[in-house]
């Protein structure tokens, strides 16, 4: 490491130095030469030598405490660079001057020359020979050492005192859920609110297994991974789970996990902005203002206790693109090794390149179970109104899948409820869009007794062009911006209009507290966000559409199609033309087919050109993943009708471990998530990709059969990697269509030619013996050793799958 000499001049009580307080070491890129800032130890030995003996024959002076100005004058050429804070400084004079001077009580000038040497000692040089002898300070702090101080904290109990100012800040966070954003005399503890929403763990590199609960996201055995990363679409309630989280702790709920650690601590990511380690965060955003903590006390405190961060909502996370961030440092194991961490995040911002002890959990929402539950506890108990509420999300497809998100759950259950007819609605833009009607609305009403009449009220909540704007040009930036300065937002959108946004709570305020360096004064000021970034894609969608009219605009290649989903979908819906010219610029980019798919159900009607560009994406085939949402497998379904409808051919639909069942009356593919695909006019191929293991039944393999007779173009019918049942006799009406199968043994294929399996390969015939050393059980009688042989071949290569798990269960 590079030394570095510096020089502080004390004179008189004015220039006294405070009591020792060790900053927070921050991390930042090479070439940043802020005041404060200690480059990562990268280099080899040999260059850190190489730099040293450079640097003591020509040593560079600075002033400690000096602007920021005169800070930037730093070496670029330093490989290693540690900050010397006034305060740290006055305690490392203290410490080093020669007996008989007391720097406290002189008014003499003493020079103090320092060198930061590699080993991380430090050398100071001094000019006078009057000083009062201090014992050492020991060795200064690097990022993963900060030693304890010499002298006490100024809080006699610390610990306590933090646990207890936690508390405070977290009671603060968890007591103002607002399920309606316009509703704001009805503030809700999270635990009168909170509903467990769907969870499952990733067990494999694609497959998942449900969980019974949050409180088993921290698995109990030993050896799991101390990070695990929560998933989820936008409105799927991360956030929310995180304040459960924080109750259960704050009021140490008995049979919580989240009630066990010292510490557990929840910390927005949209506001740490430019902070630089996790105390910081901490003594920034989760204690009181006027706390007595300093940073030196959190930084000591959270070294030596079993602590839970909890970081809330990385898409938000305005330093997620600075690679050298304390977050992603914290989440490879760089620093803070002895911390639990959570991570929520929407499941199109996955922090890149974590370790393979990472887990994975993701949310999967509401199902009509949870959504009943909400509404009981929370809506009303009456059992006509809550069937009546239930009613609709069963037989609106649209709706069941919108709500399945639990912030769309909520808004429906409430606003239903008060008379609302969303039921009625058809698309995820008319939802919305009749949702945002709903609170102006009612908004109006309650201030039409103000100073503003109805009509001008109208007005501006008719005219928002100026908020569609910064709206598209936040989320769009490369780096999104979701937080603004009131005093900047009320200069674009007028003192009016942002009252109105903030009374119907589109708009909300924060306060936020700013503290620029160790022993500078915090600064405070208000910022505005929107209620949810959902509501920020739907102004923006807006604009979207102004700038569309204009043919030569292009999409920038920066924009996260999957994470901007709504803003498309929302663009789409708003305006039939904007909405066409939408779709072709997303067919033109070559990750925008999954796009086009939730976007093209949105038109009312197909124009040519919408027509050309979902042709080009159906021939070359649609997959249906497990894995996909419920608004994906929706919006692919739609999709899929209406190519049919309008005669345009589809190559192949692929189901992936995603096949559930066939309903035996309506002759539709049930999918596992619940939705169906009805039989499609115009499918040449099916592939049915069913999960490991998995045994077909009799009905269900003919129920497969009878849908593909339903198709009228189908050429090809595929099942892999299952058992399909003896059938001494098949539809005659299956005609022309190719049907083939991959057993989950050795990946023998067989087509059926004539009534009889043939193998594909060889054109050898399977025969019924063949055929039962591969079946176990097909519902004819089998012999005790073809049975024997089976369990050799198929259950012993597919025996850890969880289908024949469940199968096992279900013996048992």
């Amino acid at each position: 490491m590079a030394d570095s000499s510096s020089t502080y001049q004390a004179g008189g009580s004015g220039d006294q130095p405070k009591k020792s307080i060790i900053p927070d070491i921050p991390i930042e890129e090479e070439g940043a030469h802020s005041q404060g800032v200690i480059r990562e130890r990268g280099h080899s030995e040999a260059e850190n030598e190489a730099t040293v003996d450079r640097d003591h024959d020509e040593p560079s002076q600075k002033t400690v405490g000096a602007p920021a100005s005169s800070m930037s004058t730093m070496s670029p050429t330093s490989s290693s660079l540690m900050p010397i804070a006034p305060e740290l400084m006055g305690h490392l004079m203290n410490s080093m001057t020669p007996p008989g001077v007391n720097i406290a009580g002189s008014n003499n000038v003493v020079n103090i020359s320092c060198h930061v040497q590699s080993t991380g000692s430090v050398q100071l040089a001094t000019s006078s020979s009057q000083l009062d002898p201090v014992p050492s300070p020991g060795p200064v702090p690097t990022p993963d050492h900060v030693p304890p101080p010499n002298q006490e904290s100024d809080v006699p109990d610390t610990m306590s005192t933090f646990i207890q100012e936690l508390k405070e800040t977290g009671k603060a966070l968890y007591d103002k859920i607002q399920p309606i954003p316009y509703i704001k005399d009805e503030l809700d503890s999270v635990d009168k609110v909170f509903i467990e929403v769907g969870l499952e763990r990733r067990v494999g590199k694609d497959s998942w297994k449900k969980l019974g609960s949050y409180h088993d996201i921290f698995p109990k055995e030993k050896g799991n991974p101390r990070i695990q990363i929560i998933e989820g679409d936008p409105g799927y309630g991360k956030s929310t789970l995180a304040l459960q989280m924080v109750y259960d702790w704050c009021n140490e709920v008995s049979g919580s996990p989240f009630s066990g650690p010292d510490i557990l601590i929840c910390l927005n990511l949209r506001q740490l902005k430019g902070i630089t380690s996790i105390a910081q965060a901490i003594k920034q955003c989760s204690l009181p203002f006027d706390s007595k903590l300093k940073l030196l006390d959190v930084e000591q405190l959270i070294s030596k206790s079993n602590i839970w961060v909890i970081f809330d909502a990385y898409d938000e996370y305005p330093d997620q693109h600075n690679k050298v961030n304390f977050v992603m440092q914290m989440l490879k194991g760089k620093i803070g090794q002895h911390v639990n961490i959570l991570l929520t995040t929407r499941s199109s911002c996955i922090p890149p390149a974590l370790g393979a002890r990472t887990g994975r959990i993701r949310l999967t929402g509401f199902d009509n179970a949870a959504q009943e539950r909400y509404i009981r506890k929370v809506v009303t108990g009456d059992d006509e109104v809550v069937k009546k509420v239930l009613k609709h999300l069963n037989i609106n497809p649209t709706l069941g899948v919108l709500c399945r998100a639990p912030l769309f759950s909520v808004m429906y259950a409430h606003l239903t409820h008060k008379g609302s007819m969303l039921h009625e609605i058809s698309s995820v833009t008319g939802f919305f869009g009749h949702m945002i009607s709903c609170f102006l609305s009612h908004t109006q009403n309650k201030l039409s007794g103000a100073d503003e009449s109805p009509e001008n009220l109208q007005t501006h909540a008719d005219t928002h062009a100026a908020l569609d704007k910064l709206a598209f040009e936040a989320l769009t930036s490369k780096m999104q911006q979701l937080v603004w300065d009131r005093t900047f937002f009320v200069g674009e959108l007028g003192e009016v209009f942002y009252k109105l946004y903030v009374d119907v709570g589109i708009l909300v305020e924060e306060k936020e507290t700013h503290i620029p360096a160790p022993g500078k004064v915090p600064q405070h000021k208000t910022v505005v966000r929107f209620y949810h970034k959902l509501f920020g894609e739907w102004y923006a969608a807006y604009h979207l559409i102004e700038c569309v009219k204009s043919r030569s605009y292009i999409l920038p290649e920066n924009i996260n199609l999957y994470d901007l989903k709504f803003l498309f979908m929302f663009a789409c819906g708003l305006d039939q033309p904007g909405g066409s010219q939408v779709i072709k610029l997303l067919g033109e980019r070559k990750d925008g087919a999954e796009s086009v798919v939730l976007c093209a159900p949105q038109l009312k009607e197909w124009s040519h050109d919408i027509q050309t560009t979902v042709r080009r994406i159906v021939s070359s085939g649609i997959d249906i993943y497990i894995s996909d949402s419920r608004l994906l497998q929706q919006s692919t379904i739609q999709l899929l009708e209406l190519a049919s409808q309008h005669k345009i051919p589809i190559s192949q639909v692929m189901l992936l471990e995603s096949f559930s069942s066939v309903d035996p009356d309506s002759l539709p593919l049930v999918l596992r998530s619940g939705l169906c695909l009805p039989p499609l006019s115009t499918l040449k191929e099916l592939v049915i990709w069913t999960e490991p293991g998995r045994e077909v039944t009799v009905d269900e393999w003919t129920g497969i059969l009878n849908y593909t007779n339903q198709c009228q173009l189908l050429k090809k019918l595929k099942l892999d990697l299952c058992l399909l049942p003896w059938m001494d006799s098949f539809p005659t009406s299956l005609g022309s269509v190719e049907v083939r199968w991959v057993t989950a043994i050795d990946g023998h294929e067989y087509t059926l030619q004539s009534g009889r399996w043939q193998n594909w390969r060889s054109g050898g015939i399977l025969t019924r013996g063949a055929y039962d050393d591969l079946n176990e059980d097909s519902g004819e009688i089998l012999t005790r050793g073809a049975y024997d042989d089976l369990v050799t071949k198929f259950r012993e290569r597919c025996s850890d799958t969880p289908w024949q798990e469940r199968r096992r269960a279900e013996r048992e």
